[in-house]
């Protein structure tokens, strides 16, 4: 069952959630593709609910959308499962030479995003676009190192707050995001702020 919006405000049941990137709106198959694999790891780790942010949040909705990117690092951290769904890495040995260029190449990790959605969580499972799983930030922990400046700690779970403010912006590096604004407001579960959401002033 794909979980609303509304729901992950209450209390819920268990849920998976998705971390991904958007590609263009051509591909609609890749697009629905994603949604499949999550419901079907998430049923597969015996999980009856699943959030993917493309269906849940209806960004027409100015209140809605303000609310779901404020809301956004805790519902990451509060998933009993995070995907990382890599749609553009091939089911390799990333630990091999030739996977790992491969997995090093995705544009995931150039995503703004992806910050949160690899830090929030208490665990994130990597996986490739056939849906293999590569991995989670424990195990790729020194290639994740080496792409994002992310130090191991942090990624093992080291409370946000323990690191500098200094350091947690150096993360941000050249990530990108589709709106200037949300290169700031991906930054807020990280540094634990709440700002009102404004469209268009730019970063």
């Amino acid at each position: 069952m794909l979980a609303s919006a509304g729901c992950i405000a209450r209390d819920v049941p268990p849920y998976a959630i998705l971390s991904h990137t958007w590609g263009e709106q051509a591909e609609l198959k890749g697009g629905y593709q994603k949604i499949f694999f999550c419901a079907h790891q998430a049923k597969r780790d015996g999980l009856d609910h699943f959030w993917v942010d493309t269906c849940c949040i209806v960004k027409a909705n100015n209140t809605e959308l303000s609310e779901a990117i404020s809301s956004m690092f805790r519902w990451y951290q509060n998933a009993a499962r995070c995907y990382a769904y890599l749609s553009d890495a091939e089911n390799n040995n990333i630990l091999d030479g030739e996977g790992a260029s491969a997995f090093k190449r995705s544009r995931w990790f150039t995503r703004g995003w992806m910050l949160q959605e690899l830090l929030a969580p208490r665990s994130v499972e990597i996986f490739s676009k056939e849906g293999a799983r590569q991995g989670d930030e424990e195990s790729l922990g020194h290639i994740i190192h080496k792409l994002t400046g992310i130090p191991l700690d942090a990624l093992s779970g080291k409370q946000m707050s323990e690191h500098s403010v200094a350091e947690r912006f150096s993360w941000a590096g050249d990530h990108e995001t589709t709106l200037r604004e949300d290169g700031a407001y991906c930054l807020l579960g990280i540094f634990d702020i709440h700002l009102p959401l404004i469209y268009g002033e730019g970063k």
